[in-house]
């Protein structure tokens, strides 16, 4: 089910294409999952940079944080999804396999940062072409670049070298949940003793 160089070409194709315009997600439903949780981190992405844009208002930063909240929340919850997706697939097969050691990180954890370093590679890209930068700018970003394929070379192998053990009962993984409380009106002290009036 998990192929690290196929979600690392989907992330880079998606990036891609949806700095051009709207995109098809794909229709085999597990890349449809890595493709609705990269869209999530691209979506933050893109709105975190509204909330630096010199001369914005109180009022438009405000606006920009409650943005950013929900859409962390979503990113969140479909990296959950993806590792719940997971473990419905291996369930019947009696996987993974309660004995073996216990990996400290998901799958659909690793998938969230390869999601990321595919957005970090994709503006270092664009920063280390931009001829306008001053001088050493291009160097410098390709220097960067260089530092963040290697990450994402190492920590997609660590993806393969995971869901492989996990296949061979060697290594297994559990739904970890995030349970962020700055959304929820029930837990966020801001937000409960503040009511709006």
């Amino acid at each position: 089910m998990i192929s690290a160089s196929e979600i690392v070409a989907l992330h880079d194709h998606l990036v891609e294409s949806w700095h051009a315009g709207p995109d098809q997600p794909p229709r085999e439903e597990w890349l449809g999952r890595v493709a609705s949780q990269h869209r999530a981190n691209f979506d933050l992405w893109h709105i975190e940079d509204l909330a630096r844009e010199p001369g914005a208002s109180d009022a438009e930063l405000a606006s920009v944080k409650r943005r950013i909240d929900r859409t962390n929340q979503r990113r969140n919850d479909l990296a959950e999804e993806l590792d719940r997706a997971l473990l419905a697939w291996l369930t019947p097969q009696e996987l993974p396999n309660p004995d073996a050691p216990l990996h400290s990180e998901t799958p659909g954890l690793m998938i969230d940062r390869l999601s990321i370093l595919s957005l970090k590679i994709y503006h270092t890209e664009e920063e280390a072409s931009r001829a306008e930068a001053p001088a050493g700018h291009a160097e410098r970003n390709r220097q960067r670049l260089s530092i963040l394929q290697e990450q994402r070379t190492d920590l997609a192998g660590c993806l393969e070298t995971l869901w492989h053990e996990t296949l061979a009962g060697s290594r297994r993984f559990k739904l970890y949940r995030q349970f962020k409380m700055y959304n929820d009106p029930a837990l966020n002290p801001a937000i409960y003793l503040k009511p709006l009036s």
